[in-house]
């Protein structure tokens, strides 16, 4: 990977030796800082912090629920210990449980990961009492930048850029446009108790102003029975970006230069990059030593991460700071070549950082997608069940898997879907783009939905590709939700090319078999009809072995491939362009899957495409008669009985997945003909649940 690149060319001898012996990836040296460390959390961080502690010759605990028993990390570390029931409230929550497992198996010291108890001060106060050592900061610098309020005075204090804002109520409109223009416009009046869009107006000039808090009061107080507004600056086109640090206990304090985290859903980041696209040298160094300011401020030590808005103007304020490790930190590891983990586990041995700021490096450019057992033509509902078939793609210096599952293991209902974090790399933005877009090909998941296509269509949007990133990319890309026509555009010549090369190689391993009777011989005819989800492309494949010609209407297309059959991945070079297409057996053709879209194809003799053009279209049944559960999970109610009339809009069952109920309604007036499942009854996607007359 990028990571085994030396830290930097100018670092002291010694900084710089110790710096080059323990990047990611890389080789221990040395006594390890711990002998015995325990992971308190699961899924792909836990194995993350576990690959670091083996490098480093420490051994390792893994804290487990009863749904957890078979998971990856509990069979990758030297140690388990359960500590209750699946729900996270009876297990990974569970303080005492988790100091108990410490003291039961001689851990030294806690690595939390991200989520759970990573940033919760009690959780670092009972570590304190019991001897034990917090893999991340105190619980003074916990509880001061939890607190949004206290985090933001501190920030000012710090003289880190905060949003402009009049926090107080306003008395009238007079005062709101007096307040405005000291802000400066545009600004966001809000409602004090407001939620859900409500009691919210943005105006851009005196008039819009007074208006708008007329109608942000009046709406916030027929809503909330509470009138109070006040102002902050508005954020035109916002980018989220955030600069990770890391601090030791001896006042060493470096960033580790930025992330861009814009691309969010629901608030949720999907992609993250580093460094930003966006960012010149001026603004990267400048937010860089405010968030340095802000962590010497509550004396920070360990990994830490400053979250900045930004506007198009390249204004940039403080919105709150993570106090532990971030999900997208291997983007900051591959273009820094440094093991934040191992870091984090040095810090907290009283060791101080190996390098100054200096030595920081900028190399490449890396890319982040999160894969999650989701389904987003399904408006991204949560899928679980098992993983029957899982492989990655090949790690090496361009590509990086984080995960926390394996084929044949479960993605349960009572915890994040998340099945892996996948990480490109390259010397450009637009080469680790491309690698990005290769590597999601590549990823090979079957029994549970995913978002691969949706990534995929991220990935190639134009927009993305330029840079022009904000916080509403997605909302305002894809609006009325996710469908197959966001998807990038294939070429169907190329498609039905690989769907020949693939039935011919097919055909040359049968016309090779031995111990055929005569007359009985299989023939490799050149000339074939490929139906393309049922629309036929007439082509020609000739060649053999690992390099084929097709020829399309006069077009050549050269195809070269060492597929084998059965093998789900066809890896070939298209006219020098490698490509990775999903092969999946459908009847006696084959599913292909490319760029997040998929294609069924069937190659025929031109007559057999005669005969197929004469067969009748099999309808999809009619399921307008029943409520089907949208997602597997567990139908925690059902509100109707048989023979009940039901009107368009009543709430009729809720299935409960992921920790998130999902109540389901009537979508016209009828009457109920059959309860097909009751409560408690766990439901595959698409099952019956209510029949109506």
């Amino acid at each position: 990977m990028a990571a085994k690149k030396k830290v930097a060319k100018a670092a002291p001898k010694k900084a710089a030796a110790k710096a080059k012996a323990k990047p990611a990836g890389g080789e221990s040296v040395g006594k390890p800082p711990f002998d015995k460390i325990l992971i308190a959390n699961r899924g792909e961080i836990a194995c993350r912090v576990i690959r670091t502690a083996k490098r480093l010759g420490i051994k390792t605990v893994a804290v487990y629920s009863e749904a957890d028993a078979d998971a990856l990390h509990v069979r990758q570390a030297d140690e388990k210990v359960l500590i209750g029931p699946a729900p996270s409230a009876q297990s990974y929550l569970q303080i005492d449980k988790i100091v108990a497992a410490c003291k039961k198996t001689g851990a030294q010291a806690v690595h939390p990961g991200y989520g759970f108890l990573s940033e919760k001060q009690e959780f670092q106060k009972a570590l304190a009492k019991a001897g034990i050592a917090f893999i991340g900061p105190d619980a003074f610098a916990i509880h001061a930048m939890g607190d949004k309020i206290e985090s933001k005075k501190l920030a000012q204090k710090a003289g880190v850029s905060t949003v402009p804002g009049y926090l107080a109520a306003i008395a009238n409109a007079d005062q709101a446009v007096k307040i405005a223009r000291k802000i400066g416009y545009p600004v966001m009046i809000k409602a004090s108790a407001g939620g859900g869009g409500k009691g919210m107006r943005i105006a851009f000039n005196d008039a819009e102003c007074h208006e708008g808090f007329g109608s942000a009061t009046n709406e916030a107080k027929a809503s909330f029975a509470d009138d109070r507004v006040f102002i902050e600056k508005y954020i035109e086109e916002p980018r989220h970006i955030e600069i990770q640090l890391i601090a030791d206990g001896h006042g060493n304090c470096l960033y580790l230069w930025e992330r861009e985290c814009s691309i969010q859903r629901r608030h949720q980041k999907v992609i993250e990059e580093a460094p930003s696209p966006f960012l010149d040298a001026k603004t990267r160094k400048a937010m860089g030593e405010q968030a340095v300011a802000l962590a010497k401020a509550v004396k920070y030590k360990s990994a830490g991460t400053v979250e900045f808005i930004v506007d198009k103007h390249r204004k940039f304020y403080f919105l709150e700071m993570n106090t532990r490790l971030q999900v997208e930190h291997p983007v900051t590891e591959l273009i820094t070549g440094l093991d934040l983990v191992e870091m984090m586990i040095r810090v907290a041995a009283g060791e101080k950082l190996p390098l100054a700021q200096k030595d920081v490096k900028l190399e490449g450019w890396a890319v982040e997608a999160r894969l999650y057992a989701e389904d987003p033509f399904r408006n991204f509902l949560p899928s679980t069940g098992r993983l029957v078939k899982y492989r990655e793609p090949k790690p090496g210096p361009d590509v990086r898997v984080d995960t926390g599952v394996y084929e044949g293991g479960e993605i349960s209902m009572f915890y994040d879907p998340m099945i892996a974090k996948l990480c490109s790399y390259g010397k450009t933005r637009t080469a680790a783009i491309d690698r990005m877009r290769r590597a999601l090909d590549e990823f090979y998941v079957r029994g549970v939905s995913h978002n691969v296509p949706f990534l995929a269509a991220l990935m190639a949007h134009p927009r993305f590709v330029a840079g022009n990133l904000t916080t509403n990319f997605i909302a305002e890309e894809f609006k009325g939700g996710f469908t197959a026509a966001h998807l990038p555009p294939r070429d169907p010549a190329v498609l039905a090319g690989i769907a020949a090369v693939i039935d011919r190689i097919q055909a040359q391993r049968a016309a090779a078999g031995t111990g055929k009777m005569p007359g009985h011989v299989a023939l490799v005819q050149d000339g074939c009809v490929v139906m393309l989800n049922r629309a036929p492309v007439a082509l020609a494949v000739s060649g053999g072995g690992s390099d084929f010609v097709v020829d399309v209407a006069g077009r050549r297309i050269e195809i070269e491939t060492d597929w084998s059959p059965g093998e789900p991945l066809f890896h070939a070079k298209v006219d020098m362009q490698a490509v990775a297409v999903q092969v999946d057996a459908v009847g006696p053709g084959w599913r292909l899957i490319l760029e997040g879209g998929q294609a069924d194809v069937l190659v025929l003799t031109p007559r057999q495409a005669e005969l197929y053009a004469l067969m009748p279209v099999k309808a999809a049944p009619d399921t307008s008669k029943f409520l089907l559960s949208p997602m597997p999970g567990l139908l925690a109610s059902v509100a109707v009985a048989e023979g009940q009339e039901i009107k368009a809009g009543e709430a009729l069952a809720v299935v409960e997945a992921m920790k998130m109920e999902n109540v389901l309604r009537a979508t016209r007036d009828g009457t109920v003909k059959t309860l097909h499942a009751k409560a408690g009854d766990s439901l595959r996607v698409d099952q019956k649940i209510i029949e109506f007359a």
